[in-house]
């Protein structure tokens, strides 16, 4: 989207902590900083914080999203779709559309990371609606989790 008028306009959105919504899981928080539907769709910016040996994504690709990793703090062990690299705080791992990736905490320190989504797919619904599956205590068949993960365009390798 390109803007083509011929005087700026206001147009910034501002976004106090208190309006940012958040996935707490046992492990995990993910802050939805700014997901689609605030930025026009053109990105989605999460906070992720894990708790120490959390866990995380395993190896997955996307096919109409790229996405990045920002780590904040500590250390996130991050799949750059051959091997496994540690990223410390200010290093930063770009994933194009079908790059297969993932990422867990494997140490035993706190780690936190910004996830840019771009453009912005609904990741929201995604991490939410794991989270009530996860929650519900429901058992998907191989077939339903197939079937979740493609709607939400994750394919799992």
């Amino acid at each position: 989207m390109t803007y083509t008028g011929d005087v700026g306009e206001v147009s910034a959105v501002w976004r106090p902590v208190a309006e940012v919504r958040t996935i707490d899981r046992p492990q995990s928080q993910a802050r939805l900083v700014a997901p689609g539907t605030v930025t026009r769709n053109q990105f989605g910016l999460f906070d992720w914080r894990m708790k120490p040996r959390a866990g995380g994504a395993a190896p997955h690709f996307h096919k109409t999203f790229s996405e990045s990793f920002y780590v904040t703090a500590g250390v996130v062990s991050l799949f750059n779709g051959e091997t496994w690299v540690n990223g410390a705080a200010g290093d930063f791992l770009y994933v194009p559309e079908g790059g297969v990736h993932a990422f867990r905490n494997d140490t035993d320190e706190p780690a936190s990371m910004l996830i840019l989504f771009a453009p912005a797919p609904p990741r929201e619904k995604f991490f939410l609606e794991l989270a009530e599956i996860l929650d519900s205590g429901r058992q998907l068949s191989r077939e339903e989790w197939a079937e979740f993960y493609a709607r939400h365009d994750q394919y799992m390798v």
